[in-house]
């Protein structure tokens, strides 16, 4: 040891350690460096020995989408500075169905058989998807399913909902009451009734659609009130005066503070079958110009075909097949599928 040495030979009792992090700076900066659109999953996130520890929700989510939402939070993170390895802990403390309002202020615009088309192509893509018929005094999800003759089990006093031959179940007062029944009912009672089928043994099923009756009266109110939609999506075919009630039902959802996903354009155009030749009896882009003027997503057109009628009578959705008939169904419900799993179609 050299004499210059004034430890006198000892080594320091306390030698110099790394000052201690700050947990709040450090949540902050990993919060930061992830998409927006997953913040709400985030439940912890911390720097432990140069090693990146988050914790997030996943417990709505498919096996696909976790898997996902693991490899988007890594890639997000993997560039930090003075980290060496990041590890993502996905976590399901709570069960949480999402639910999804389609809708629109006008009937006659094709609300239920785009539920029914996007709840089949949804569950094609590996989605566990339930159907809600909320329109309880005109109930079409029975025949677009091909459930009508089938009742609803129970288990106490909640429904155990129907399974359709197309992978999706399904519950609708169209099959609890009798056929052809009209059901003279209050509009109190009808808000209740969609309480009671939002409220049934829907086991692991991920995702709702509700099928909203035109309106925004008593069974829009009363889900707002008691089954609030992660968001909407709304249906209008291009005329000027289906846009008005479609805005109407978009104002309802805002005042609601439900996120409205994206409008969707229905009837766009009619394909003759005898000579091929394209028309446009309700007009034609008026909803992609109203969702640039809004600033509203606009994900997508379906056009009114012969096919779209007859399968829908049928109960065989056009969106099960492989065909030109499913494609529009099918680009719609992936970007759906993505605002899912994002917050962004």
């Amino acid at each position: 040891m050299s004499n210059n040495d004034n430890s006198g030979g000892k080594m320091p009792a306390n030698p110099p350690q790394n000052p201690p992090r700050d947990a709040a700076k450090d949540d902050a900066l990993i919060r930061a460096a992830l998409p927006i659109e997953i913040a709400g999953r985030i439940r912890s996130a911390r720097v432990v020995d140069r090693r990146v520890v988050v914790v997030a929700e996943a417990g709505d989510l498919g096996a696909k989408a976790r898997e996902e939402l693991e490899k988007l939070i890594e890639g997000s993170l993997a560039g930090m500075s003075d980290v060496d390895e990041v590890r993502v802990a996905l976590i399901a403390d709570r069960r949480r169905r999402m639910i999804i309002a389609v809708g629109s202020g006008k009937g006659g615009v094709g609300k239920s058989t785009l539920t029914t088309n996007l709840a089949v192509a949804l569950a094609k893509m590996g989605r566990k998807v339930g159907v809600i018929d909320g329109d309880i005094y005109g109930p079409s999800q029975p025949r677009l399913l091909a459930v009508e003759n089938k009742k609803p089990m129970s288990e106490g006093d909640k429904l155990v909902p129907i399974d359709s031959p197309h992978g999706v179940k399904m519950l609708s007062m169209g099959n609890v009451v009798a056929p052809g029944k009209a059901l003279a009912w209050r509009g109190p009672m009808a808000g209740k009734a969609l309480g009671q089928l939002v409220d049934a043994v829907w086991d692991d099923t991920e995702l709702l659609l509700i099928d909203l009756p035109p309106g925004t009266g008593d069974v829009q109110l009363s889900m707002m009130a008691d089954s609030k939609p992660d968001g909407a999506v709304l249906v209008s075919t291009p005329q000027d005066l289906a846009l008005m009630d479609a805005a109407r039902a978009g104002q309802l959802f805002e005042d609601g503070d439900v996120p409205i996903i994206g409008l969707v354009e229905n009837m766009a155009g009619y394909a003759c079958p005898h000579c091929g030749e394209v028309s446009d009896p309700f007009g034609s882009g008026g909803v992609e110009k109203f969702s640039k003027a809004l600033e509203i997503p606009f994900l997508g057109r379906v056009p009114l075909t012969m096919e779209t009628r007859k399968s829908g009578d049928a109960g065989e959705p056009p969106a099960m097949g492989d065909g030109k008939g499913a494609e529009p169904f099918l680009a719609i419900a992936k970007r759906l599928d993505n605002w899912m799993k994002t917050g962004s179609v």
